[in-house]
């Protein structure tokens, strides 16, 4: 008896442990699936997650990198603007270099013909003195001895009249009008009466500068002059 009690009791004990152990599978096995499928629920929902994020950071990036080409071919148009305005400004100051060049090289050829002129000026003047102080003492020679008398016209010439050259009127004046032109030389501006010979004579005074000769010559061509 005591051993058919143990038995049933065994038995008993047996059912009731494949019960537990049928529950507890099913039980742990729906926790399991539950949590299995909790996780990759929530998996899922993190890799959308995830990916929204990184498809929003990769057209972010995308727009970054356009903006970036943009501001390269941007910069890239600048420093070709730039270069074509620095090949202009160094044309520019090229022409300006080669106008200041111009303008010193003409200042200096004006300086150097200003220099010219004064020597030649101070040349002429020293030499219209000269004939100016001879023609003083001529003057005074002459109008002494040969009745002439020199005055300066209103247009600064020289004028030369001659008396007591013809012999029927010795007050009749004979006029020649002398100026000195831009080369120092004598230049006959009028003669009254005229004399044929009077060129070939200013030539000759110009060649010997000799002024007394001349001035004789002009008498005596008068004289001659009233025998014809």
């Amino acid at each position: 008896m005591a051993q058919a009690k143990d038995d049933d009791e065994l038995a008993i004990l047996e059912k009731e442990i494949k019960e537990f152990w049928t529950k507890f599978q099913t039980t742990c096995c729906s926790e399991s699936i539950d949590q299995t499928l909790g996780l990759r629920n929530l998996w899922d929902e993190s890799l959308c997650k995830l990916s929204d994020k990184w498809s929003k950071r990769l057209k972010e990036g995308d727009e970054i990198i356009n903006k970036f080409h943009e501001y390269t071919n941007e910069v890239c148009q600048k420093n070709k603007s730039i270069e074509e305005k620095q090949e202009k400004l160094s044309k520019i100051l090229a022409n300006i270099n080669d106008r200041e060049k111009q303008e010193t090289d003409l200042m200096v050829s004006i300086q150097e013909l200003k220099e010219e002129l004064i020597r030649k000026s101070k040349t002429i003047n020293k030499a219209t003195e000269e004939r100016e102080e001879r023609l003083c003492k001529a003057e005074k020679l002459f109008k002494e001895r040969l009745g002439l008398e020199i005055r300066k016209t209103s247009a600064n010439h020289l004028q030369f009249i001659f008396r007591g050259i013809d012999q029927k009127d010795f007050d009749k004046p004979h006029m020649l009008t002398l100026s000195i032109n831009e080369e120092g030389a004598y230049e006959v501006i009028s003669c009254s009466p005229p004399l044929d010979c009077i060129e070939e004579l200013q030539l000759k005074v110009r060649e010997t500068n000799n002024f007394s000769a001349f001035i004789a010559n002009v008498r005596k061509a008068f004289i001659a002059l009233t025998f014809k």
